[in-house]
């Protein structure tokens, strides 16, 4: 049972993420490292956030099909972006992944470098299944 929590004490969630999320009765967790905007032939999506923010999420996607789950089950994500004037762009793409009662628990920081000098992005999760 997972429920998106969000309460009225507090101002709404600018973008496409919860003030929380409610899991009970889990048979497991998978925990997605961080995903850069790569593609299987491990060349950077691109050239903008958009295109990166994409590949990132078919990335976890990915991962979670491994195991029979979807991104329906992501509880939570950590997303480190470059320019935090991007954030209106990736919530855009987040939309098309996240469905608005399957929002995750979500953190965004803005870093300084990524171990790829092309990089704008990398996102993890955890999905609870």
């Amino acid at each position: 049972m997972r429920k998106t929590l969000t309460s009225e004490k507090l101002s709404r969630p600018r973008g496409v993420f919860g003030h929380g999320v409610s899991v009970s009765g889990a048979s497991r967790l998978i925990f997605v490292s961080g995903m850069l905007g790569r593609d299987a032939a491990g060349k950077m999506a691109g050239p903008g956030i958009r295109e990166q923010t994409r590949q990132c999420l078919e990335n976890i996607k990915a991962v979670l099909e491994e195991d029979g789950a979807s991104m329906d089950d992501v509880v939570r994500v950590t997303v480190f972006i470059r320019d935090m004037g991007e954030f209106d762009a990736i919530h855009e793409v987040r939309r098309q992944y996240f469905k608005p009662d399957r929002l995750p628990a979500s953190t965004m920081v803005q870093i300084v470098r990524f171990t790829e000098p092309d990089a704008l992005i990398e996102i993890e999760a955890i999905a609870a299944v």
